[in-house]
């Protein structure tokens, strides 16, 4: 069995998947470069894990940081945010590229255990998450969201994102992702674990994950394998550099900024600009994992 299929449509990102399965950074699999739309059921037999709309790969790569195996079966999809992303046209599920349909037939014809993926935060991805939402529990799936800033894992950046979840044959009761109350926050303290990585039930009523869970007791500087430092974090070791509008950022250390002429430059910079912070997405995966102990065990 090959443990992922990869599918993204863009050359580049296709590309770099490639590299980053020869380099062992991502699971081995193979990559697909047709469209979603073109994909069927029976393309995926035999795969394990498939990650779509792959981009970087990097939901291979958080799955490796929560210590979920290549081989155990996992789908992932971030679909394209542009129709819904204010940065966008604001065509919504009028946009050609809403692509929510075409996924969704592939996990209702193939039923993975569990799908996880990433949209835009706010308002607009509550929204379309509601229309997911309703999709994944006409097919038996349970779903649920979690709108979350990569500074929770003490990224240098906001990247406020709603990930998501749907968990087929839960049976939980349906419940739309929008303020919490206190039903939700029982729910999510079975979902994501009272007191765990990243509990919903923690959050604010906008669902965001409140600024003390950057601290120096986080974990994430054990789970991700980073050097301990100010905070213990995968940035702890950042330098700061002072960008042309005068504000000064963290960046890698030793980090080759980009410069005029360099092949590939603008591919690099879409790729990245798509992606996920695996980190954050690394907890929402370590957190389903708690959740399934907790429910093989009950």
């Amino acid at each position: 069995m090959s443990a992922a299929y990869y599918n993204d449509i863009d050359g580049a990102a296709a590309h770099v998947l490639e590299c980053l399965i020869a380099e062992n950074i991502i699971a081995p699999g193979i990559v697909d470069r047709r469209s979603i739309r073109d994909v069927q059921p029976s393309d995926l037999d035999g795969f394990a894990q498939c990650h779509f709309f792959a981009g970087g790969g990097l939901w291979s790569v958080a799955a490796r940081l929560a210590g979920y195996p290549d081989d155990k079966p996992i789908w992932t999809g971030s679909c394209p945010c542009q129709p819904f992303s204010v940065a966008g046209k604001g065509a919504g599920i009028d946009d050609v590229r809403h692509l929510w349909p075409d996924f969704f037939r592939l996990i209702r014809a193939r039923r993975p255990a569990v799908v996880m993926g990433e949209q835009v935060a706010g308002k607009a991805g509550r929204d379309w998450f509601h229309g997911v939402r309703s999709d994944l529990e006409g097919a038996a799936y349970a779903g649920r969201a979690v709108d979350v800033p990569a500074l929770a894992v003490d990224a240098p950046h906001i990247r406020q994102r709603l990930y998501w979840l749907g968990v087929a044959d839960a049976g939980c009761e349906p419940r739309w992702a929008g303020p919490v109350d206190a039903q939700d926050r029982a729910f999510n303290s079975n979902l994501y674990g009272a007191g765990g990585s990243i509990a919903v039930a923690d959050a604010d009523e906008a669902g965001r994950i409140p600024r003390q869970w950057n601290n120096s007791s986080s974990r994430y500087g054990d789970s991700l394998g980073a050097a301990h430092g100010r905070n213990g974090s995968a940035w702890s070791n950042s330098e700061w550099i002072v960008c042309h509008d005068g504000k000064a950022r963290r960046t890698k250390p030793g980090l080759r900024l980009l410069v005029d002429g360099m092949a590939g430059r603008i591919d690099l910079w879409r790729i990245a600009g798509n992606s996920i912070v695996p980190q954050i997405a690394a907890e929402v995966i370590r957190a389903f994992l708690e959740t399934e102990v907790v429910r093989e065990a009950a």
